[in-house]
């Protein structure tokens, strides 16, 4: 990351993700770490533990300049906008943050409303990103939404008047959903999107109540040839419309790329704060992966008790930071440094595996000809198979 806080391939940046984990219902679908109480929540106790976990991360991080700040969730937009206004106070105390810093919250269309975004824009939010999932009131019922899909779209066009950058996620590949159903969905999202489309094809994750209903037959997913069909369907109607691929699911206009997600799949730092929050830092040049604590008063009693919630902390090898780099790094359309990975590694990716991959049609080469540091980033034949294309070239 240079000085003024710009980022690039090879300048990842440094993120800060704070995590919201309250919900007002828990969806059946979702494996977050994200908690409904019935209870009011105290924010002001919750601001205080941010802060003293601030304070913390910057001591084991310090003299960082701040890039991006993402508040996930959960939902964070029943967060009261004061709270999220000192968050961000609590961030300038003990980070440097970039005047360009992209400032992101996620919201649910059900807590937008004007007043609200407004507050949240005068706090320092710069990007909004809603959870739409669906834009047909059938489906949005199936996936266990609160909102309808003219809440939905009231949302997406309050928040593109409140905000200079507004994003919305879509859930595809939905059970007995064609390729007409989605054909038509999708041309609408981009009718409604001003610059960034999150487009999630539907996974039965463990634990959750679509897998229980799975496995009861309540519930039958789509097979994978046909979600193999709306993920190409999607690929070609989003790059015709101006909002091609920069990563798998995620689909932007040209300079319009999430910045605090790009920090991930570039294998930038980062660190996570709340419950369940994930971290990646170099302290004393090691990588070190961290996790805290998931359960949110659990949580919020550590950090009071001790400044410090995490309960996994990790030396990251050599090898397992290179492997993440490609694992990362090949979900992006610009793809990787195989000069990044040796100086990683401290070896090179194996030739033969590469000139293998290439001829298969799965890997490529891009960048200037001739150029010191070529890329390899994945075809768009490999994309749906990328998972088995990383473990062949690793």
């Amino acid at each position: 990351m240079t000085l003024d806080g710009k980022t690039g391939p090879d300048e990842p940046g440094f993120g800060l993700y704070l995590h919201w984990p309250f919900c007002l219902a828990k969806c059946p679908y979702c494996d977050f770490n994200s908690h409904v109480r019935h209870e009011a929540v105290d924010q002001d106790r919750f601001v205080r533990a941010f802060n003293r976990s601030l304070a913390y991360q910057a001591r084991l991080a310090p003299h960082r300049m701040v890039t991006s700040i993402f508040f996930g969730g959960g939902t964070p937009s029943l967060m009261a906008p004061k709270t999220v206004e000192a968050l961000l106070a609590a961030i300038q105390t003990h980070f440097s943050v970039s005047a360009k810093a992209e400032i992101s919250m996620e919201a649910n269309p059900t807590s937008v409303e004007a007043t609200r975004l407004a507050d949240y824009r005068r706090a320092g939010v710069n990007r909004l990103s809603i959870g739409v999932q669906a834009l047909n009131d059938h489906d949005l019922k199936a996936l266990g939404r609160k909102h309808s899909v003219e809440e939905a779209i009231a949302a997406i066009q309050l928040a593109q008047r409140s905000f200079e950058r507004t994003s919305f996620d879509l859930i595809y590949a939905r059970p007995a959903q064609t390729v007409d159903d989605w054909r038509q969905e999708l041309m609408q999202a981009i009718d409604l999107a001003a610059e960034h489309l999150s487009l999630y094809q539907l996974t039965i994750e463990p634990g959750t109540m679509f897998e229980q209903r799975v496995r009861a037959g309540q519930l039958k997913p789509l097979g994978d040839e046909d979600a193999r069909r709306l993920f190409d369907i999607t690929q070609d109607i989003c790059a015709s419309r101006g909002l091609p691929a920069y990563e798998i699911s995620n689909h932007a206009r040209p300079g319009a790329e999430s910045i605090h997600n790009l920090t991930y799949w570039r294998y930038g730092e980062y660190a996570g704060l709340g419950p369940g929050a994930h971290g990646r830092l170099l302290i004393n040049g090691q990588r070190i992966a961290l996790i805290q604590e998931r359960h949110p008063e659990t949580w919020l009693k550590t950090i009071e008790a001790s400044d410090d919630a995490t309960i996994e902390r990790d030396v990251l090898t050599t090898e397992q930071q290179a492997h993440e780099l490609v694992l990362m790094g090949l979900r992006l359309r610009e793809g990787i440094s195989p000069l990044r990975y040796h100086a990683l590694a401290g070896s090179a990716l194996a030739a033969e595996k590469i000139d293998w991959l290439v001829a298969e049609g799965l890997l490529e080469w891009h960048g200037p000809q001739g150029a010191n540091d070529p890329r390899l980033r994945a075809t768009a034949k490999a994309l749906p198979v990328l998972n088995a294309v990383i473990e062949a070239l690793l």
